[in-house]
């Protein structure tokens, strides 16, 4: 029985997605307008089943000819809207090698500039006597179903008794009829979109065109199933073995030149697929069309589209092994609609780099060696309603302003819920579209490198959304989610957790690791969550889950993949960093993946992870506990400011006042302190005092430089109006302002605050013990062939002040000099300082031959160097 065909009224063979329900409708003019509603009204009594043999009626023809709908200018409005199409899809006219419009307007099969060439001549005459070649049935009902695996084998050109065969599927289309220098042949219409002949040819013609025939247009374009396989075999081989560290290059969507037209490869990664189909704006969001090949056993499914250029929407049509078709985002997109829209954006990127210098001197000295310090931002609500060129011309200057050294951006990758901050992926390739294009963004990461500041990018790795057009059970069983239920459901996000055992999945993020460093010159890379990706039992009760081959919790997928990447990363991109976010004491964090550490055989921890950095959130915990307790307490929780110490050298370490410590109801830095108005500020600028003298790289999140009193929303960002000299309290907020920027000037200068920040020597307490006082006091070093200058930090946490208070220090240096208090008046404090150099005296102190007698003003930091 031959299939019914389907006209265009059917609805589309996918299922409904929010997105085909919200894309726009084509652009049309006047002319199709009317031509669209004859067509609509002649479809109402068109014949329900055509067939090879009551396709050769004249009759038949006509009525083929009159149902020509979505696929042509002509289409039904209804048809054109349930389908998907969008402005975007709008009829474009093929150019270069990619067709020609022959009628009044160009049919969808293919987008591309207008030729040069002007319109070919029409013909429908066959130069050659011509034969029957419809296509099997068997082949014919798969192809209609979506399931045919092998499309190129059956439709195009081939060599045959008698001649070569042409089959075209071309859903809607009046006549097909193949071009080729002088020959002339007219397809035989066999139903449901089908067109076959054999012509008695010698050998398929090298360059042949299909010229497609819809309701008062006509169309030349170049057969899409006369391309060879436009991904290599060494591609498929390094996917298979999961080790393409340039996956980018191989799948998804890539504009290209193939055999001589120019046009764009698809391919997509689904194994347990039944068959995959390309929709897209091109062809009205119908891939009845457009089957994809499979290539081999690699799961990797590919076709070659003429013609089809960046800018051009697309989505995969896949069908699932119980025979349902599912609309699916491409994991590989390199650009997407801007949310809630979700459907991929062919790219190609334009930028050209001008970031030489910096890049060519990022490697010459190791980053824990040398000045770090960090601010995090949130680009879409900094300066809210930015775009990323815009924020090109105000980031920059403001982060250099304040002296910081990188930017740490929180992540960047699409995402389709504003509220996860960036944290829930869908888009693991694509920057963000809700402020610019992949190029702008690239823009923004230049301008910073410019102006001398590096980008670092909070990277997810961890876990991923549910939504049902991105990864989750994307090929219609569980894919790059782990495939027990108890080990892919994250317990805390009612997110999915990768599959981190699979090789290609494995290959999936590490490529994409390397695709931020490579492609967009990001400068490190903060892995997000690192600790519920180590342990089989992250928020999991007794009981919801499995232990490891070796009885542990450990996930040793989970520590190969993480090894992987860092060692991926680290051996691409000299110069970058990882930094993990792990809040656990796992051993080896940031040890190399080659040098083992003191876990028995059977642990993992034998090797390290790799990473360059790690969040030192104990310290971080601490820290922030003690400095919100009223002083008068403090003296109970002395250890906890010292504490940080005993592991200090355990890891290479960031003190982090992160975005994490400044929502949900924990309070902004400033508001967490007691006491007054002064003392809030007071107590802040103590802390930052304490946390930039501190071994450690530093990272302060946006809107803390300013003592904002509100917590952070995304909605609306920073408090700027804090800082506008018309606001009474101004001058309290800019003063704490001005000392991040005074912090960021002294660290940078001296290099004993950040040269030996890993190694023990650089360190030494002064005063660890002075609960009753509330005072920290310690020295630090700087390395061996410098100047030799060290430094003296003193912090103190009493809202008094005292006088002639002493501290031991080295007898070789003759006097010191204060460098930094935060008590200044300049940063709003009470202008408590040792204005003139201090002279050692000769009275033994903690242990020291010479002392010093200082006055310490209230809440305070002051930092001294030898004068």
């Amino acid at each position: 029985m031959t299939p019914r065909p389907r006209k265009p009224t059917d609805e589309p063979a996918v299922e409904k997605t929010e997105q085909a329900e919200k894309t726009p409708k084509p652009r049309r003019s006047a002319k199709t307008a009317k031509a669209t509603t004859s067509t609509a009204k002649k479809a109402k009594t068109a014949q329900t089943t055509k067939t090879a043999k009551t396709a050769k009626t004249a009759k038949t023809a006509k009525t083929a000819k009159t149902s020509a709908g979505v696929q042509g200018a002509q289409g039904t409005k209804s048809a054109a809207k349930r389908a998907g199409t969008g402005k975007k899809a709008a009829a474009k006219v093929p150019g270069g090698r990619g067709g020609a419009v022959v009628g009044p307007q160009a049919g969808p099969s293919q987008a591309g500039p207008p030729p040069s060439s002007g319109a070919v001549p029409a013909t429908r005459a066959p130069s050659r006597p011509v034969t029957e070649s419809p296509v099997p049935e068997e082949d014919r009902a798969r192809l209609l179903s979506g399931t045919h695996h092998d499309p190129h084998g059956v439709l195009g050109a081939h060599a045959v008794p008698g001649g070569t065969a042409f089959r075209a599927l071309r859903p809607y289309a009046g006549a097909v009829t193949v071009v080729a220098d002088d020959l002339r042949v007219e397809l035989r219409d066999d139903g449901d979109g089908f067109f076959s002949a054999v012509v008695p040819l010698r050998s398929v013609p090298e360059d042949y065109r299909l010229r497609i025939t819809y309701e008062e247009t006509e169309l030349e374009i170049q057969d899409t199933y006369s391309f060879l396989p436009s991904l290599g075999e060494l591609d498929l081989h390094l996917i298979g073995e999961g080790r393409h560290e340039q996956l980018w290059d191989a799948l998804g969507a890539r504009p290209m030149i193939h055999q001589g037209a120019t046009g764009t490869r698809f391919t997509v990664w689904a194994p347990n697929a039944r068959g995959v189909r390309v929709v897209g704006g091109f062809n009205y969001w119908d891939g009845t069309g457009f089957p994809m090949r499979s290539l081999g056993g690699s799961g990797v499914w590919e076709l070659f589209v003429p013609s089809v250029g960046e800018g051009e929407l697309y989505k995969f049509a896949i069908t699932r092994p119980d025979g349902s078709t599912t609309l699916r985002a491409d994991p590989l997109a390199r650009r997407t609609e801007t949310p809630p829209a979700n459907s991929s954006i062919v790219h190609e990127s334009h930028h050209e780099w001008h970031d030489e210098e910096w890049l060519a001197h990022r490697a010459d000295r190791p980053v824990h060696e040398a000045p770090f310090s960090v601010y995090e931002v949130h680009l879409g609500s900094w300066r809210p309603g930015l775009t990323y060129r815009q924020l090109a011309e105000q980031l920059p200057a403001y982060v250099s302003e304040l002296g910081f050294t990188h930017v740490e951006l929180m992540p960047v990758a699409e995402h389709p819920f504003g509220g996860s901050w960036g944290y829930q992926v869908t888009g693991f390739y694509a920057p963000t579209a809700r402020l610019g294009t992949p190029d702008d963004f690239k823009f923004l990461v230049d301008a910073l490198h410019r102006a001398g500041i590096g980008v670092l990018m909070d990277w997810v790795p961890a876990h991923f959304p549910r939504d049902d057009w991105a990864l989750a059970e994307f090929d219609g069983r569980p894919l790059y989610e782990h495939e027990d239920p108890a080990r892919s459901a994250h317990p805390d996000w009612g997110t999915l957790e990768f599959d981190y055992g699979r090789k290609e999945v494995r290959n999936f993020l590490v490529a994409n690791a390397t695709y931020w460093c490579e492609e967009f010159h990001i400068d490190g890379l903060r892995v997000d969550a690192v600790a519920s990706m180590l342990y089989l039992d992250y928020s999991r009760e007794h009981g919801e889950w499995t232990p490891n081959a070796h009885g542990g919790r450990e996930n040793l997928d989970a520590v190969a993949f993480l090894q992987e990447m860092n060692a991926t990363v680290y051996r691409r991109c000299p110069g970058v960093v990882t930094i993990a976010e792990e809040s656990t004491a796992w051993d080896g964090v940031t040890r190399a993946t080659h040098h083992e550490g003191p876990g028995t055989p059977e642990s993992p921890a034998r090797g390290g992870l790799g990473f360059g950095l790690k969040w030192n959130m104990g310290w971080m915990h601490d820290s922030l506990g003690y400095a919100a307790k009223e002083p008068v307490h403090r003296k109970h929780h002395h250890n906890e400011m010292t504490f940080s110490m005993v592991y200090a050298y355990s890891e290479n370490y960031v003190l982090p006042i992160s975005h994490d410590e400044v929502v949900h109801g924990k309070r902004s830095l400033v508001s967490k302190m007691p006491g007054d108005w002064w003392q809030q500020r007071a107590t802040q600028r103590a802390y930052l005092g304490f946390m930039w003298a501190h071994p450690g790289k530093q990272l302060l999140f946006m809107g803390q430089e300013f003592a904002q009193g509100a917590e952070w929303s995304e909605s609306h960002g920073p408090d700027w109006w804090l800082l506008d000299p018309a606001y009474g309290a101004e001058a309290d907020h800019r003063g704490v302002r001005d000392l991040v920027r005074e912090l960021n000037t002294v660290y940078r200068r001296e290099g004993a605050l950040w040269q030996r920040d890993t190694d023990p020597g650089g360190f030494a307490w002064v005063e660890g013990d002075a609960a009753e006082d509330n005072v920290f006091a310690f020295l630090r070093f700087p390395a061996e062939g410098g100047d030799g200058t060290p430094l003296l930090a003193v912090s103190h946490f009493s809202p008094v002040v005292r006088h002639g208070y002493r501290l031991g220090v080295p007898d070789e240096f003759g006097a010191w000099q204060e460098v930094l208090n935060t008590d200044e008046a300049r940063f709003g404090g009470g202008d408590v300082t040792n204005p003139d150099p201090v002279k050692p005296e000769p009275v033994a102190s903690h242990g020291r031959p010479a002392s010093l007698r200082l006055t310490l003003p209230p809440l305070a930091t002051v930092w001294l160097r030898p004068a």
